[in-house]
């Protein structure tokens, strides 16, 4: 039996929903079910009228179902994904984040699997900081951080960053290199949530 994964990510101009899609498709190849979820977009639409690749990707990314506290329950695993800002968590997702201490303080989201990523617009941008902000909400939930780590050869072919995918978005698109990445981490996510839902089952029949 597969893990359930749920991947949830913000994206202003679209890298880190693509990014969420090749982590939902790397984990689907391990044999996980996957929720793909995007948070809700909480600037005002002046701001992102203001720029035009913010508004097309908005409304091109508007069938991706809005994450629920639901999503939470319901995985084995998360992939939580956000661009970077100034270093830090991006205010819509890290708003989602602030409203799970009901679930956090009973329980319901520790001991599972969990894994990040983002993009910022150059590749010393923060990434890295954002992706140990985004651990720091696991390790208060009591997940097992999955990183990606040197633990594949994809990783090493996207820049090498042993904490999570990582796009320098100025670049443009994610390259086929940082996709393979992207997939590799989701897919190492699904098969350690399957072993330690495995590992669960085990102890119970015991």
């Amino acid at each position: 039996m597969g893990a359930r994964v749920a991947v949830i990510y913000y994206s202003a101009t679209g890298n880190v929903h693509t990014l969420a899609e090749a982590i939902a498709a790397g984990a689907a190849d391990a044999g996980a079910e996957v929720r793909l979820r995007r948070v809700p977009e909480l600037a005002p639409d002046a701001a992102v009228d203001a720029n035009p690749a913010w508004r097309a990707h908005t409304d091109a990314a508007a069938h991706v179902e809005i994450a629920t506290h639901d999503d939470l329950t319901w995985a084995d695993a998360y992939a939580f994904g956000s661009p970077t800002r100034y270093g830090n968590i991006a205010a819509q997702l890290k708003q989602f984040i602030d409203t799970t201490g009901g679930l956090w303080a009973t329980g319901q989201l520790q001991d599972k699997a969990a894994t990040a990523f983002t993009s910022a617009a150059n590749p010393h941008g923060g990434n890295e900081s954002t992706l140990l902000a985004l651990y720091n909400t696991f390790y208060h939930w009591g997940s097992f951080i999955v990183p990606p780590g040197y633990t594949d050869p994809a990783v090493h072919a996207a820049r090498g960053n042993p904490y999570g995918i990582a796009h320098p978005g100025a670049e443009g698109a994610p390259s086929d290199a940082t996709l393979a990445a992207a997939r590799y981490q989701g897919h190492r996510l699904a098969a350690t949530a399957t072993r330690l839902v495995g590992s669960a089952l085990t102890d119970v029949a015991r």
